[in-house]
């Protein structure tokens, strides 16, 4: 008989009994869908204003895009919904061609995501470096902390004490219990605190009017022509990228947290989905939410349920209890987003006896990608910088790791020459020098038995070696190449200049 934890396993490997039917994993992940649907608010409200759009514009891409992808998506209990990134991405759509354009930029975008989804663009996260994650993490928890600031700033004094209480809340009451999320209770009581008592502080609903009736679909308000393509294309194919790429990482993270795997994909496609169905419901698109994700993982979650009522509670929530939420206080909800950040940081990775084992070049990439991603304020810029730092560092490593040592006959009739490591363009720009061509005897062996040829520009190196020699009239053998080696050398030797 299966229990509710071997239903959960089967469900995470893709087999099985839904665990949700269990209802302590029920719980677990209805509970963890409203604290996720209540943090959303505040922040799809915020994307909004950065687009320059309408909140419920967010609001709605929210509510779609994490119940579309609950479905559709590879990676159970990541929370999708409208983003910062994405809204900086389309800000200027909205801004030079008004809302129409917006929404078809965002239907293109996913048709987009799909295609990039089907090729396999996903399979590229596995060139991501460790170094490039942890300074991904590091600097998603100093930006989810930097981004409560604007709450504290110039705000009544009862907000800080109440920030403090929140924090106390949602550290101390797991030790009561943990059958309901800390930080679900904290929004409660600090909201039942603030009304009970008329303590005027920020709230949810000053941060725009949440939407008093459910999104309608329907085509976006743009003419039907090459022209409307060519002005939203480069905006649609930059959010695509930035989407699959910013989903992969927290895919990953997910992965590493929960100690399961996912279907990238699937999961690459599914945000096409989800953002094509969003734009026709008139939504502002988004990917996958690294913080809300955090929020719902560390609730308990592990299914697609969860994912699922975010979306579905953040509807109800701001329809038919718009009034309600709206009296939420800013401080409650800065307390959770504050230990979600000091949570995602890895601390560890910054410790002295950490950064003393590390090498330099590992915490360099880690700490360059934290910059750029802080400096502009867009994970996937850093991640992409950072990746193409820590390939830089790889090549210049690999590069010294290619040797050349020699041995010359007893009766000196031949030399023979052993090449060691591997050959590409990198560790085979100086192989040409490592050659006595006018001291050797007439007869050269180059062995590479130890050494293996990746690209064109080794082939063309040893191609340059034999030149020299024969231009000295002396010959040159090459042994000991391994299958693919000899069989890119035998492909390219003598092809790649014009003269043969």
């Amino acid at each position: 008989m299966s229990t509710p934890l071997s239903s959960a396993a089967s469900l995470l490997r893709g087999s099985g009994r839904p665990s949700w039917l269990s209802p302590k994993v029920l719980r677990t992940e209805a509970l963890a869908g409203l604290v996720v649907g209540l943090a959303l608010i505040p922040e799809a409200i915020s994307f909004s204003v950065i687009a320059g759009v309408d909140p419920k514009v967010g609001l709605f891409a929210a509510c779609t895009m994490a119940m579309v992808i609950a479905f559709a998506g590879g990676r159970p209990a990541m929370i999708s919904a409208a983003t910062g990134s994405v809204a900086l991405v389309i800000a200027p759509v909205a801004r030079q061609y008004g809302l129409g354009y917006l929404v078809a930029t965002v239907i293109l975008a996913g048709l987009f995501q799909v295609v990039l989804g089907s090729l396999g663009l996903a399979r590229l996260m596995r060139f991501v470096p460790r170094s490039v994650m942890v300074g991904f993490v590091n600097a998603l928890g100093i930006l989810l902390f930097v981004a409560q600031i604007p709450n504290l700033r110039d705000v009544p004094w009862p907000v800080y004490p109440l920030v403090a209480a929140g924090l106390v809340l949602i550290l101390l009451f797991p030790r009561l219990t943990k059958a309901v999320p800390a930080p679900l209770v904290s929004i409660a009581v600090l909201t039942v605190i603030t009304v009970a008592a008329g303590i005027a502080v920020p709230t949810v609903g000053d941060k725009g009017r949440l939407p008093s009736s459910l999104p309608v679909p329907g085509l976006p308000d743009v003419p039907f022509s090459l022209h409307t393509l060519t002005v939203i294309a480069p905006y649609a194919f930059a959010m695509a990228l930035v989407g699959i790429m910013e989903s992969m990482m927290t895919a990953k993270l997910v992965d590493e947290l929960t100690d399961t795997g996912s279907n990238k994909t699937r999961e690459a496609v599914g945000q096409g989905i989800a953002n094509i169905v969003t734009g026709f419901f008139g939504g502002m698109g988004g990917c996958g939410m690294i913080g809300q994700t955090m929020i719902n993982v560390k609730s308990g979650a592990r299914t697609r349920l969860s994912t699922f009522l975010a979306g579905f509670f953040l509807l109800i929530l701001c329809i038919a209890l718009g009034p309600v939420v709206s009296e939420i206080p800013m401080a409650a909800l800065v307390a959770v987003m504050v230990l979600v950040a000091v949570g995602t940081f890895d601390w560890h990775s910054i410790k002295p006896a950490t950064l003393k084992r590390m090498p330099i070049g590992e915490t360099a990439v880690m700490v360059i990608t934290v910059i750029v991603v802080v400096a502009t304020s867009n994970l996937s810029i850093g991640v992409v910088v950072g990746s193409v730092t820590a390939m830089i560092i790889f090549a210049r490593r690999v590069s010294h790791f290619a040797d050349v040592t020699s041995v010359t006959d007893p009766d000196g009739s031949q030399v023979v020459y052993a090449i060691t490591g591997e050959l590409f363009f990198a560790s085979s720009n100086e192989l040409v020098t490592r050659f006595d061509y006018a001291g050797d005897p007439d007869k050269v062996v180059i062995d590479l038995t130890d050494a293996h040829i990746w690209d064109a520009s080794s082939v063309a190196a040893l191609d340059a070696i034999e030149t020299k020699y024969r231009e000295r009239g002396k010959s040159v053998e090459i042994v000991g190449l391994n299958r693919p080696s000899a069989h890119l050398h035998g492909r390219l030797s003598g092809e790649l200049t014009g003269s043969h």
